[in-house]
């Protein structure tokens, strides 16, 4: 279905493509992150240590992504700064 996306991920934001999608990585790897920490806390309270284990790596895996994704978006608003193209409602990059 995304082969099919014209120009904006987010219909007629004015946001360009990329700086959305960067933003939502951010968004969805942190509400990952946070709740995971709820299954963390229900194998802690089940006394299953193996799945708490596994569940707090798949936290940290979400807190990767959410911070690369972060350095990504700063790396990228920078650039389109220096475009002058900020915010702006171009085309894709």
């Amino acid at each position: 279905m995304s082969t099919q996306r014209s120009d904006n991920s987010q219909g007629d934001t004015g946001t360009r493509d990329i700086t959305y999608n960067l933003v939502s990585v951010v968004y969805h790897a942190l509400q990952g992150a946070e709740t995971t920490s709820l299954y963390i806390a229900d194998a802690e309270q089940e006394g299953n240590q193996e799945l708490a284990t596994f569940f707090r790596e798949a936290k940290d895996e979400y807190q990767r992504r959410a911070d690369r994704a972060k350095q990504l978006l700063a790396t990228h608003l920078a650039s389109t700064q220096g475009r002058g193209a900020a915010g702006g409602g171009g085309g894709q990059s």
